[in-house]
């Protein structure tokens, strides 16, 4: 499949000198790892190669297993050194950042100098409080008010260290943290295994706005600095979406000059963007600003904190929920009153610093950045952005404590700032294996601003090695009935007998917390099978336990949909509740629909199914991971087989052996569980 936008003309389909440079590159790596030429990855090598030199922008729909950071990586290092331009390559995921410095990038450099003479240079950079301040842990920054006990280990309160599941007290990390700095190359957080908390990470690093810059007294040994010293140096920068954020936002300085850009995973570009360009307020956060404000740089703050106990009562009054343009005049109110007060507390902080006569002041800085986030904050709260059909606005009560309630306010569409400060005047790849909703490039490319840029898109799908007809099965449950609220017990029912035909190997996907819950008691009380849930210990620990255990079964929400990496016989079987549309509440996706509907379009469509076809797609796909894969996906609402829009799902999700008939499917499982390379949709 291959979709172009309409001014761009066919390509030839010989291979030019250039081309069978970049393909000889990609040879070398694979034969570098003991690999074969696989078909896909080929195709997707080529058509990189070739929109990188035309300066186009290109959607590459990958499927798993192809190998398409090997492709995109050969083909923009062969243009790097061959041109001198640089690429930025951006991950979603920790984990594939990871894997492609580590493994992906040194192969491709490798082959690349084999066949061109020249290695690229690669470099890592990352946002500023991801890396070691050296000043602020040799005590030039100010500790915060719980942290008279950080370095009393006797005293300090053990807690969890995420993701390693041993405890150590704050203080223990901090130390050790002293002892990592002395030895540390790059001062980068992932490089210190195992980790540490993030309250104690803050204490050791601080944001690009925190930074002294050239005042301070550590600047020839900072990290972060260093750090983009060798990206300005390199060939190819590998990044991660956040930082594409801030680009969006306006703020291009954070990565060096580049020519082009590969966005891997571009599936959640746009969510990133947006919950990188969504801000809230409430009264704690006022509070919290003006006794930062009062305590490191001494200014009067009284005025800002009767304004923070006015927003609160203010926002006690509004019921939860989307706000209608323009805001009621009793908030509008009261953001202007705190405007101008933050203003006041703003000017006066910056009167300190200049008292200062160039002496450096870690406890300014923080200061200055604490004040200087709430009025940007108020500046955009107060703009007429929501009036104009820009943001969104909305009132949100915490579930859980005594925190007041708070003011957000999030960019509406991200598709106009995508294109203009991301993909203007440079090259783009977008690829991910979820690209093409409904058999159709157009609702991700419309997503990431591509219709908008100055240059001419193209989709192209270079297919995936793994034959799903005969690898898996797609079961609909069409007998159940319509999902109302929660989960039914006939799911639930469903879901067990599932479970016991295959003999457990179950991962869960559900659209809430609380239907997971429910799932895992039931599993608990009808069966011996180990029963995992999220929430129960850390993510990355109950995928291993989940991975060790042919009769395991791992259950959850969202975090699970999407970059779950289960290959083999534990995951055999993938549960999906519910068709994942958004909330019928949340402001976001309703602001969307009804900009779309302003403009002629179908607002369901466009978003709420566009936004449920991605996630069963993705969700889907955690079933066949490698070519040996088999089992079921089971997805437990009618609507997929009976709605209006069931084709354009289906058409989103991996091309599995279809069926309706639960005791097809269950005699399937039996075998699959007896006879482990059993086919699915045979």
């Amino acid at each position: 499949m291959t979709r172009t936008s309409p001014d761009q003309s066919d390509r030839p389909d010989t291979d030019s000198p250039s081309d069978r440079r970049v393909l000889d590159v990609l040879d070398a790596a694979v034969r570098a790892m003991g690999g074969s030429p696989r078909q896909g990855q080929i195709t997707m090598t080529r058509e990189v190669a070739r929109s990188v030199a035309d300066g186009t922008h290109l959607l590459v729909q990958a499927g798993t297993g192809t190998g398409k950071s090997l492709g995109y990586l050969v083909s923009a290092m062969v243009h790097a050194v061959e041109t001198g331009d640089r690429v930025v390559v951006s991950t979603a995921t920790l984990a594939l950042q990871r894997q492609i410095l580590t493994k992906d990038a040194p192969l491709a450099a490798d082959a690349v100098e084999q066949v061109t003479g020249t290695r690229p240079e690669v470099a890592l950079l990352k946002g500023w409080q991801n890396y070691l301040c050296r000043h602020r842990l040799a005590g030039g920054y100010p500790q915060d008010d719980d942290d008279a006990a950080l370095f009393d280990v006797g005293d300090a309160v053990a807690q969890p260290v995420a993701g390693h599941g041993a405890e150590a007290s704050l203080g223990e990390q901090v130390v050790r943290l002293r002892e990592w700095a002395a030895d540390t190359d790059t001062g980068d957080r992932d490089d210190l295994v195992p980790g540490v908390s993030s309250r104690a990470w803050a204490q050791v690093s601080v944001s690009r706005a925190e930074c002294l810059g050239q005042a301070c007294p550590l600047k020839a040994e900072c990290f972060p600095e260093l750090a983009r010293a060798a990206a300005s140096r390199a060939d190819l920068v590998i990044t991660n979406h956040a930082m594409l954020g801030v680009v969006v936002a306006g703020n291009p300085g954070v990565l060096p000059d580049h020519q082009v850009v590969v966005v891997d995973e571009a599936h959640e570009l746009a969510d990133r963007v947006r919950s990188q360009g969504t801000i809230a307020l409430s009264a704690t956060t006022v509070a919290r600003t003006a006794a930062t404000a009062r305590k490191h740089a001494s200014v009067t703050v009284g005025d800002l904190e009767a304004a923070g106990q006015v927003l609160q009562l203010v926002l006690a009054e509004l019921p939860d929920g989307r706000l209608e343009a323009p805001l009621p005049a009793a908030l509008h109110d009261a953001l202007l009153v705190l405007d101008d007060a933050a203003r006041q507390v703003a000017s006066d902080v910056r009167d300190r610093v200049r008292a200062r006569t160039g002496e450096a002041s870690g406890g300014l800085a923080i200061a200055r950045t604490s004040v200087g986030d709430l009025v940007d904050a108020l500046d955009r709260m107060t703009s007429d952005s929501v009036v104009q059909g820009r943001d969104v606005a909305w009132i949100e009560r915490p579930r859980m404590g005594a925190d007041p309630p708070r003011l957000l306010l999030a960019p509406i569409e991200v598709a106009g700032s995508v294109a203009g400060h991301l993909l203007g005047g440079r090259s783009s790849v977008m690829t991910s294996a979820t690209l093409a909703l409904g058999d159709s490039f157009d609702p991700m490319a419309r997503a990431l601003g591509l219709p908008l840029a100055e240059q001419p898109w193209k989709g192209v799908d270079v297919g995936s090695p793994f034959d799903y007809p005969r690898q898996g099965i797609l079961y609909v449950a069409a007998h159940l009935p319509r999902p109302g609220a929660g989960i039914s017990e006939a799911a639930l029912d469903e879901m067990l007998s599932l479970v016991e035909a295959s003999g457990g190997g179950m991962l869960g996907l559900f659209s809430s917390r609380r239907a997971a819950q429910e799932a895992a008691e039931v599993l608990r009380g009808a069966t011996d099978l180990p029963v995992y849930a999220q929430g129960e210990d850390q993510l990355p620990t109950l995928v291993r336990a989940f991975a060790d255990d042919e009769a395991a079964c791992l259950v959850g929400s969202l975090s699970l949909w999407q970059g779950v990496d289960v290959p083999g016989r534990t995951c055999r079987l993938v549960v999906i509740d519910r068709i994942p549309f958004p909330r019928p509440d949340d402001p976001v996706a309703q602001a969307r629909s009804d900009a779309v509907v302003a403009a002629g379009g179908n607002g369901f469509m466009s978003v709420a199914a566009t936004h449920a076809a991605l996630l069963l797609a993705q969700g889907a796909g955690r079933l066949i991971r490698r070519g040996q894969d088999r089992g079921v996906v089971a997805v437990l609402d009618s609507r997929l087989r009976t709605a209006r829009y069931a084709g354009f799902l289906i058409r989103s999700m991996p091309a599995l052996w279809p069926t309706t008939k639960p005791d097809v499917v269950r005699a399937a499982l039996r075998r699959l569980s007896a006879r482990p390379d059993a086919p699915g949709g045979e």
